[in-house]
């Protein structure tokens, strides 16, 4: 199936983005905050899947993706693999961190 990639990434999004609205942890409307954490990840991580797939590391199976390929020729689905992983992460966390009552110190924060 050529979108199996995407539809592993749709389940991971669709396994946290209910936390947001259940638990209100504001995560996407500090839009901001969450860009500070994610594109750090997006070009450490993609800078370094570029460099693998040029030195034949790996690659990508090309069954299992669209098509669509990213400057560099990384998949569409790997770029979003950089942006949908680390949002999930920081949905969870701050679930988590909701239900437990976790202070880091940003509670004061407005949205």
């Amino acid at each position: 199936m050529r979108a199996t990639y995407l539809l592993v990434l749709a389940g991971v999004l669709a396994a946290s983005v209910w936390l947001e609205i259940a638990l209100r942890t504001r995560v996407l409307q500090r839009w901001r905050r969450l860009l500070l954490a994610v594109v750090p990840v997006v070009v450490v991580f993609g800078a370094w899947d570029l460099a693998a797939v040029a030195a034949g590391h790996w690659s990508f199976d090309a069954a299992r993706i669209v098509g669509i390929v990213l400057p560099g020729g990384l998949p569409i689905e790997e770029g979003l693999f950089f942006l949908v992983v680390p949002t999930a992460a920081i949905l969870t966390f701050e679930a988590v961190r909701s239900v437990r009552g976790w202070s880091v110190g940003d509670e004061d924060e407005s949205p």
